[in-house]
């Protein structure tokens, strides 16, 4: 199923209105982190799925890349991007969309993933579009955010402290219906050992794993990251393909 949650009226200005306060986990957890794994971007032909505002291809261009593609199935999100005429930005699914064989030396995917119900194909997919030796460096929900079938967040006491994050259900991938914004947002669990054996059984070889707190100005600007310690919120992962597989 292919979900567009981002062109809904009331989602997208409620999510539009998030990232342009600048105060959000994106600001000071997962973008820091992402940007943390780029490899040198010099020249490199990145594609960029589920490129959402452009602000991450913005980056990239803006540190030399020779070329960006965006994707995004929201043309709402599209109509923000499109502010340069050096970044090629396409509509469309990740699930569906087409590229050449071995045609980027980068694909980078911010906090997408989750929103695809089969991950095995897209892995096998992606896999072919880089070319060997290229990178693919994604962040996803942490597993132990949505393994939960009933997503309701932290437990907390009568005085609505904190007391744990839930964990359950975690072997049974698949759907999770979330209230964020608006009701029926729909993300897929899935474990740990799923996410990275798929890479691995594509030719991608894990280079490395992070699961970021926040930096100090999002403590100062948002005190509550501090429970990032408790449980993280994010999953990035830096693979390589290897050069037998794209043979």
């Amino acid at each position: 199923m292919q979900q567009n949650i981002y062109d809904n009226p009331e989602f997208f200005q409620m999510y539009k209105n998030l990232r342009e306060s600048r105060i959000t986990y994106n600001d000071f957890i997962e973008q820091p982190a992402i940007r943390g794994l780029l490899p040198d971007l010099q020249d490199l032909n990145v594609l960029d799925l589920g490129c959402g505002f452009g602000e991450q291809a913005n980056y990239m261009i803006d540190n030399h890349a020779s070329q960006v593609t965006g994707v995004d199935i929201s043309e709402k999100m599209l109509v923000m991007a499109r502010k340069r005429p050096e970044i090629r930005y396409i509509q469309g699914s990740m699930e569906e969309i087409e590229f050449n064989s071995n045609e980027f030396d980068l694909l980078v995917s911010s906090l997408a993933f989750h929103y695809v119900e089969d991950y095995k194909t897209l892995i096998s997919r992606i896999s072919k579009w880089i070319k060997p030796n290229g990178y693919l460096v994604f962040s996803t929900e942490h597993p132990v955010v949505l393994s939960n079938k009933i997503q309701s967040g932290w437990v907390k006491d009568s005085d609505q402290n904190i007391l744990h994050w839930p964990i359950d259900n975690y072997s049974e991938e698949g759907l999770r219906n979330q209230f964020w914004g608006i009701d029926g947002v729909i993300k897929y669990h899935r474990k740990l050992s799923t996410l990275l054996n798929t890479l691995i059984q594509n030719g991608l070889a894990i280079e490395e794993i992070v699961e970021p707190e926040s930096n100090l100005e999002g403590l100062e600007k948002m005190p509550k990251l501090l429970n990032e310690r408790r449980r993280p919120s994010f999953l990035l992962i830096k693979a390589r393909k290897s050069l037998i597989h794209g043979q």
